[in-house]
């Protein structure tokens, strides 16, 4: 069971606000979530083999709670590592209303030793991970207080007015970090002065690089904080017997001009293994007021 899956993972949804209700269907993990001020939708993900066949059993219960709960669609995205061929759905089609879990992702296998992993990166990304080590860059995992939170938002609020990507309110970090018990926060300190932060999920079956921040100070971007940031949280990722590190969301190998772009450089520069992990699919109840809300969105 990975954390979307998790007790603390649902009520980290609700508290935050992120969504209305949780809904249970044979052990299925549904999200009511809104898409407009008098809309909701439903969500789900499933992990492994096991999910997909209660997908397939339950497909027809599904549909029937999208009408029961009156929301315009219901839409599954997986999170498969192990390949798992995915079976042909009767009343879901393969797409997407917006996409949560981009189709390919990096990863790190943390069977490896720490050596081995080194090896495995780019020589770039080896060297500004000593770069930051020499420059005495120090990286902290500190105590998840208001405090601290605000350290981390503030770097925030310069990496999105600099990169133009949606971010959240201070309360959802504070309720993210809150609910879920290993989650941690790691700060890069340069002379006593933050200059990255970012918030990581160590498990013993899956670590996720999460959320992240860092100065607009070319002065400290220079330190390359981010790459031995990285680096200590892969080796707390082995420390927690996790299996595999995620770096989360890079662009697909074939889009042109993605806005993960310079995203995906960074990761890749840490890692060769990117695998494909995510496909969608979807169930419209009302297929009218769908496409008036797509379109809408489009024009935004």
């Amino acid at each position: 069971m990975y954390i979307w899956q998790t007790k603390k993972w649902w009520e980290m949804l609700i508290n935050s606000k992120q969504a209305e209700k949780i809904i249970i269907v044979n052990w299925l993990q549904i999200e009511k979530r809104k898409i407009a001020l008098w809309k909701f939708w439903l969500f789900i993900i499933w992990i492994d083999e096991k999910d997909i066949k209660k997908v397939e059993k339950n497909e027809k219960k599904l549909k029937d709670l999208c009408k029961k709960e009156n929301c315009l669609f219901i839409q599954i995205e997986t999170l498969n590592y192990s390949w798992i061929k995915n079976k042909k759905l009767k009343w879901f089609k393969n797409w997407y209303y917006k996409k949560f879990i981009t189709p390919y992702t990096a990863i790190i296998d943390l069977k490896n030793e720490e050596e081995d992993i080194l090896k495995e990166m780019k020589p770039k990304g080896r060297y500004n991970i000593k770069l930051a080590w020499k420059k005495w860059v120090e990286i902290k995992e500190v105590e998840k207080t208001e405090d601290n939170i605000k350290l981390y938002y503030n770097l925030m609020s310069e990496t999105t007015s600099r990169n133009w990507f949606a971010w959240n309110n201070i309360d959802y970090y504070i309720k993210f970090l809150d609910n879920i018990d290993n989650s941690k926060l790691l700060l890069a300190y340069f002379e006593d002065k933050v200059i990255a932060g970012w918030i990581f999920i160590f498990d013993n079956e899956l670590s996720i690089y999460y959320y992240w921040a860092s100065t607009s100070d070319n002065k400290y971007r220079n330190l390359m904080a981010p790459f031995l940031l990285q680096w200590e949280a892969i080796k707390i990722a082995k420390k927690s017997w996790s299996k595999i590190y995620d770096f989360l969301w890079i662009a697909t190998p074939w889009e042109k001009n993605s806005s993960l772009s310079w995203v995906t450089d960074f990761k890749m520069k840490l890692t060769k293994d990117k695998i494909n992990v995510s496909d969608s699919y979807i169930y419209i109840n009302n297929k009218i007021i769908y496409f008036v809300i797509k379109l809408l969105k489009k024009f935004r």
